[in-house]
């Protein structure tokens, strides 16, 4: 199917304001943005409009019932100048696949892939050009029916807006390993990427940052012994010349990054481990100095170095001798921007589309 997406430009573009050597977190959007409704069984009037406010009825079901789900994905630029989309189909069976497990509708892939290419290509002025940055695109679906009642709604709104990104955690990280709260358990949410997981995170990670640390580490919800994942990402360990990752059993999310690396540390050769992982078996891998290497994965972060791990009142310490991921996030960094072969065959170059 064909989807015809009207394209109204803004009249006053932001773009002068924006300093690419000092972009503010999280607060600074392109000119526009992607909607299309959901409406009597399909998606309806894809449309690209200025970034501005949206009317929403205070009945609306995602405010009461938290039918909202997200992705998060980048556009990069190569060195002819090229917008580049980093597995964008992977983001939408993603994103789908959340929708189902929330009772939502799914989004055509098409619909979802072309919304993203004219978005990014309008607004392609506001990639940041240096390295390590990125245009940090943002899709995400919830439900704007107003209904005071427990169902599924019938009315929903697919957005995609764009926001340009500095490079992230550029410190090696510290993390607090969480016994009290959980952010998954079997049968829950946990793989789905659902707006409310990260809003229990958010009490649990302002508590580890008052005790000094960044993020929390996710542990299971019976036990409190088992590794699922970190605050925003998925993580990995190096132990001896081996990595392992926690397995996806319905607690941790299918990061796009995550499987990226898992291709990318295979193809250099290392055997990669996805399974079951105590936080005990760290702890004793770090004193017995054979945990050689801990990061997290993740869209915004790519990969963040682990320095240790807050437990019980001590710290497991990581040491990094030799560290493996530099070199793959490295590699990962220079097929989004077309300097080695992407043989894997990722990336989207984004053509241009529209006459000035």
């Amino acid at each position: 199917m064909s989807y015809n997406i009207s394209i109204q430009k803004t009249e006053t573009s932001n773009l002068d304001k924006l300093d690419f050597n000092n972009i503010p977190l999280g607060t600074t959007f392109t000119d526009h943005m992607f909607i299309c409704d959901y409406d009597n069984g399909e998606w309806v009037n894809p449309r690209i409009i200025p970034m501005g406010m949206i009317p929403t009825h205070p009945a609306a079901m995602a405010l009461h019932y938290g039918q909202a789900i997200f992705e998060g994905m980048k556009a990069t630029v190569d060195s002819d100048g090229n917008p580049m989309l980093f597995r964008a189909e992977d983001n939408a069976n993603r994103l789908n696949f959340s929708a189902d497990r929330m009772g939502m509708p799914n989004i055509p892939t098409e619909l979802f892939v072309d919304g993203l290419k004219q978005l990014v290509d309008l607004d392609r002025q506001w990639i940041p050009p240096i390295d390590g940055s990125a245009l940090y695109l943002r899709p995400f679906m919830y439900a704007d029916e107003p209904f005071i009642g427990m169902r599924a709604a019938t009315h929903y709104k697919f957005i995609i807006m764009a926001s340009p990104a500095g490079p992230f955690f550029s410190k090696r990280i510290k993390l607090w390993a969480e016994k009290k709260f959980i952010r998954a358990a079997q049968g829950g949410t946990g793989e789905a990427k659902a707006a409310g997981n990260y809003a229990a995170a958010i009490r649990p990670t302002e508590l580890a940052k008052a005790k000094g640390y960044d993020q929390v580490l996710w542990l299971d919800a019976v036990e409190h012994k088992y590794i699922q994942e970190v605050g925003t990402m998925n993580i990995f360990f190096k132990i001896d010349d081996k990595f392992i990752t926690p397995e996806l059993d319905g607690c941790v999310l299918d990061g796009i990054t995550r499987k990226s690396v898992i291709a990318l540390l295979k193809d250099r050769g290392f055997e990669v481990t996805e399974r079951k992982i105590t936080i005990d078996e760290i702890k004793e891998a770090s004193k017995n100095g054979i945990l050689k290497e801990a990061f997290g994965t993740g869209t915004a972060v790519g990969i963040a170095y682990i320095q240790e791990i807050g437990l019980d009142g001590e710290s497991i310490h990581v040491s990094h001798d030799s560290p493996v991921g530099i070199e793959i996030n490295q590699r990962l960094n220079d097929i989004k921007t077309g300097k080695v072969e992407d043989k894997f065959d990722w990336m989207t170059k984004v053509a241009k589309q529209l006459v000035d």
